[in-house]
Formats: structure tokens, C-alpha cells, sequence
């Protein structure tokens, strides 16, 4: 049997999120984080908000994956092993790097006003090419993470059936969109202007046994979390996602 269903679930809110929020807020150039981007864990409400998932799932057994990934970072990690204590028979955990967020290279924890005031040249270069294609010295462009996206799915497909659950990151969650719907520079960010994917929402891609086209039956609900006890939160990964 093939796969038939796609469950995204972006991590938890993590310390990261509520920093780069500060650092924005306050017109700082750098964001205070003293570990590496992988490294970030989940605040308090990020853990909250990744057992309302498991939750979730518990609360109906057709919900339940047959299998799930997780980016190795660890923010996704503990939002999939947080949300698969909840089960009584939780399937196996496998991390997949290519699903892991993107790389800002010489950008890393720059705010808006850090990139424009220590790398004036790449902001004009980011503006003019946009999001899509632009990758910074040292880092991935949008086009990048789909060539991760693609490389994950062609292995899925010969190795998975069923339902997967895959815990990611907002953009490579929108970006899982623009493989399995085959969609377009214009309309990949149509979508993201309507506002960033939310911390452990839940996105759900489907097809029929057999067929090669995918839909989305849902995208960036959150109701489960509210349902669950858990506080939405919304927290852009990259704050100029929508170009």
C-alpha cells in the first residue's frame, strides 16, 4: 500500500520563537541565544502545546500515523516524543536531516534590522531576487529545501505506506505543499501571506490508494490545541516568508 496521507505538524513553540519576537520588538540587530539553531528547545508552552497534539491523536484512533518523523533539531524532537507519550502504542520515531529547518548561514540570529545594518548588500540582493532564490553566504534558499523535500518524498514513497506524520519546521511545512500540490513560485507565497504556519498546528495532505496527486484536506489548524487546554501561538520563522 502506498502512502496515502501526509500529517504536518510544525514543532512547539521553543525558546528561539519567543527571542527572535523580543529581539524584533525591541529593534535589537541580534537575537540572545546561547546554543546553536538545533539545539533550541521547547518553552513551556511550546511542551504544552506538543502534548495537545498527542492528545489529539489519542483522541481518535483514525487519526493515529502510521509511522513519524521528526527533524533532528531538537524543538521538533521533543514536540514529536512530548506528543507520542500521550499514546498507548505510539508507532516508531525516525529523524530525517531533510526535513530540518533552513540555513541562514552568515544571517543566523540577525533580526530584520541586524541583516540590514551588518550585511546591507545581502538585504538588496535578498529584496531583489526574494525568498525563493536568494540564499545567503553560507546558507539555503527556499528552492534549496525543496530539493530536501523532494529527495524525503521519492524515499518515502518506496519505503512508507499509509498515514505519516511529519514533525518540520513553517517553511519547509508550506513547502510540502508546493511539492505534492505542484505549485508555483506566485502561488507558494499567495499562501504565505496569509500568515505564518502556527506553532504545532496541524496540516494534512491526502490522495487515493494508488493515485499520484495529492490535496490539502487541511491546513495550519490549530482548533486542536484550544480543544486540549494548550495556547495557540504564532511565531514567523522567517520574518519576510510572505516576499
Amino acid at each position: 500500500m502506498a502512502v496515502t496521507e501526509l500529517i504536518l505538524i510544525r514543532h512547539g513553540e521553543s525558546i528561539g520563537n519567543v527571542a527572535r519576537e523580543e529581539a524584533e520588538s525591541s529593534g535589537a540587530p541580534v537575537i540572545s541565544m546561547p546554543m546553536r539553531d538545533a539545539d533550541v528547545p521547547l518553552s513551556e508552552t511550546g511542551v504544552e502545546q506538543a502534548r495537545a497534539v498527542g492528545q489529539w491523536l489519542a483522541a481518535d484512533p483514525g487519526r493515529l500515523p502510521d509511522m513519524v518523523w521528526s527533524s533532528p533539531y531538537l524543538r521538533a524532537r521533543q514536540t514529536a516524543q512530548t506528543a507520542l507519550a500521550e499514546l498507548t502504542n505510539p508507532p516508531a520515531l525516525r529523524q530525517d536531516e531533510r526535513i530540518r529547518d533552513r540555513e541562514l548561514g552568515v544571517l543566523d540570529l540577525l533580526t530584520r534590522r541586524g541583516v540590514e545594518s551588518r550585511f546591507p548588500a545581502e538585504a538588496e540582493r535578498r529584496q531583489w531576487l526574494g525568498k525563493f532564490y536568494y540564499r545567503p553566504p553560507g546558507g539555503e534558499s527556499w528552492v534549496d529545501l525543496v530539493l530536501r523535500i523532494r529527495a524525503f518524498l521519492a524515499d518515502l514513497e518506496r519505503t512508507g505506506h499509509g498515514r505519516q506524520l511529519i514533525v518540520s519546521h513553517d517553511a519547509v511545512i508550506l513547502l510540502f505543499r508546493y511539492v505534492c500540490e505542484q505549485l508555483d513560485e506566485d502561488r507558494v507565497f499567495q499562501i504565505a501571506r496569509t500568515g505564518s504556519v502556527t506553532n504545532a498546528s496541524v496540516s494534512r495532505l491526502v490522495r487515493q490508494d494508488g493515485e499520484p496527486g495529492w490535496r490539502t484536506a487541511v491546513y495550519n489548524d490549530h482548533q486542536h490545541l484550544e480543544a486540549f487546554g494548550a495556547r495557540p501561538t504564532e511565531h514567523p520563522g522567517e520574518l519576510d516568508a510572505a516576499r
